[in-house]
């Protein structure tokens, strides 16, 4: 159920930015756990959305986004990465399979349950976004055609 929530909430936040900025209103367990987490984190922003808080931050001058409940649990952290450093089997599927179409958005999610791979691709009538649990191979997580007017 929390993965559902968490992969609803990283997919609106990376169509829109439908996170109210809140600098101020982080509880103490979130902030505590965050610095425990993360203590070497630069440049920190703050955003909260019904039960959820994000930290949008730096850390080996890499940006990471981390979400946190407001009981200050680590939900999952997430960074948006090239497709050089996807898993090698993933790389070569996409290769195989998806040569048509070009990368417009990928991003690592990594909680409870793993790393989870996300990859948006493109051609001239389609979107599609795959998935990938734990590395493995790549399923349909949704697909869209364009309208062409």
């Amino acid at each position: 159920m929390k993965k559902s929530i968490v992969i609803m909430l990283l997919m609106v936040s990376v169509i829109s930015s439908a996170f109210a900025s809140n600098t101020d209103g982080v509880n103490e367990k979130v902030s505590s756990s965050f610095n425990k987490e993360f203590s070497l984190a630069q440049d920190v922003k703050w955003e909260t959305a019904k039960d959820i808080v994000k930290a949008t931050f730096k850390l080996n001058e890499q940006v990471l986004f981390a979400y946190f409940s407001q009981s200050g649990e680590l939900m999952a952290v997430t960074r948006n990465i090239l497709s050089v450093q996807l898993p090698i089997s993933l790389m070569a599927e996409l290769k195989k399979d998806y040569s048509g179409c070009w990368i417009s958005e990928l991003f690592e999610l990594s909680g409870a349950n793993g790393t989870t791979y996300y990859i948006t691709l493109e051609n001239a009538d389609n979107t599609l976004v795959l998935k990938s649990d734990n590395s493995r191979q790549w399923q349909t997580y949704k697909k869209v055609k364009k309208i062409i007017d």
